[in-house]
């Protein structure tokens, strides 16, 4: 009796322990889908560490991008300022060399104009240095026409012929030099004598044996003339 009961007793035991274990189960069963949510909507510490660290992983790529994007613009922009820069440099020196070429050319053109005026009057000077005695001749025929004779046709005539001849030198710059009355000018005259005057103080010029002439502003031609001392 004692034997059966202690079998009947362990065999309930282990039913009992069985019925206790299903029903665990069973309560961990419909437990789960409530704890599995709690858990997706309160992570973990661990979970927490392992998101924040793949967001910064994300985040820093794609500062990384960006800060490749703007390095590669600036990179750009940098070459473009350096072809402006050089194109700038080149059109400076283009047209530093223009200028200095055209300022030789200016240089040139008025060095050259000047020789020209240069031989040209040296030329004019060495043909109206032998026109100028033709008019001493007419000054002196002229002044030794008598004085009945000075109407005649041929005296006229010849006075007309030098009138015309002083006006064309005229045109062309040549003037007679001012000798008597006035102060001598060792620049215009070439005084060969002394003579006194009543009529003319010291330093001036009484009588021109030679008249002078200019041409332009130079001397064609000294004046020979006598100064009061």
């Amino acid at each position: 009796m004692d034997d059966v009961t202690k079998e009947e007793i362990i065999k309930e035991a282990i039913e009992n322990a069985k019925k206790g274990k299903r029903k665990q189960d069973a309560k961990a069963v419909e437990d789960a889908p409530g704890k599995e949510a709690e858990e997706a909507e309160n992570p973990s510490e661990d979970e927490k560490t392992q998101e924040a660290e793949a967001s910064d992983g994300e985040s820093d790529g794609s500062e990384a991008e960006a800060s490749d994007g703007q390095g590669e613009k600036k990179g750009a922009v940098f070459q473009k300022k350096n072809k402006t820069d050089k194109y700038k440099e080149q059109i400076s020196e283009l047209e530093d060399k223009v200028k200095r070429q055209l300022a030789e050319f200016e240089n040139f053109r008025n060095r050259t104009e000047k020789e020209k005026a240069q031989m040209y009057d040296m030329g004019a000077k060495g043909v109206l240095e032998k026109i100028l005695p033709v008019i001493d001749n007419f000054e002196r025929g002229l002044a030794t026409v008598p004085a009945e004779e000075a109407q005649s046709a041929f005296a006229e005539g010849m006075n007309m012929i030098y009138k015309q001849l002083l006006t064309e030198l005229e045109k062309i710059g040549v003037t007679p030099i001012e000798a008597v009355g006035t102060e001598f000018d060792p620049d215009r005259h070439n005084a060969v004598m002394q003579v006194e005057s009543e009529e003319y103080e010291s330093g001036f010029v009484a009588q021109e044996m030679q008249k002078g002439y200019m041409y332009r502003d130079t001397v064609l031609r000294h004046s020979m003339v006598a100064v009061v001392p």
